[in-house]
């Protein structure tokens, strides 16, 4: 393989995202994001104490821990704004550098977007940065569009492809996020990364971040 590790590790968010998994498994997470040099280890709001004290706070640039990700609303975000904000502010209590949040999306389908700005800049304006979970794969074109333009309006920092939990993500999708933000946000692709030339092609079309469980296989495979 032509490509060497450095180029896809600093980009991976190493995610743990299965409710089955306990204080081990997080801390196993935590452990292969240092070694490898992951960008961050993503983690349910319910694990971010834990995953904090395993990840120490070594502030920015090469060498630094991974950055601690914290996804709020997750995986639907059917709930009221209020409970969502208060996740938020436990998840940024706890230790959380970042945040990836699901939006209201039966407000969407409404095309009720005060109330999807509403809902997103309540927790932009906590101060960490926000990757807003568009889920790509399950919205009309139109409905798509005005979700980017909700997102970056209310503050998020990047554009997510999805939550990982439906099909995986594509070229195409990732481009099309990509031409939305224009750059004015980043685009994380998520779901059913698997492979290291796919991953490679995602970031080829536009990605500047990757969520995986499979960071672990990926380094692995680079180095065969």
């Amino acid at each position: 393989m032509s490509r060497d590790l450095p180029e896809l590790a600093p980009l991976i968010d190493h995610a743990l995202l299965d409710p089955h998994q306990g204080h081990e498994a997080i801390h196993r997470c935590c452990d292969e994001a240092r070694h490898f040099g992951f960008a961050g280890v993503c983690v349910a709001s319910r694990w971010v104490a834990t995953a904090r004290q395993r990840l120490p706070v070594t502030g920015s640039g090469r060498g630094a821990s991974p950055r601690l990700v914290a996804v709020v609303g997750f995986p639907f975000g059917a709930v009221p704004a209020a409970v969502k904000r208060a996740e938020a502010e436990a998840a940024a209590a706890a230790g959380a550098d970042e945040l990836d949040v699901v939006p209201d999306f039966g407000a969407l389908a409404d095309r009720d977007g005060q109330t999807v700005l509403d809902d997103l800049a309540g927790i932009c304006e906590l101060g960490l940065p926000v990757k807003v979970i568009l889920e790509v794969a399950r919205l009309e074109p139109e409905a798509l569009e005005l979700l980017v333009e909700i997102s970056i309006d209310a503050g998020a920092r990047f554009l997510k492809t999805g939550s990982g939990f439906g099909p995986p993500v594509g070229v195409d999708q990732v481009g099309r996020v990509r031409d939305l933000a224009r750059g004015r946000a980043g685009v994380k692709a998520s779901g059913g990364i698997t492979a290291v030339e796919q991953a490679f092609a995602l970031v080829e079309a536009g990605a500047t971040r990757l969520g995986t469980s499979r960071g672990v296989s990926l380094m692995q495979a680079l180095k065969d």
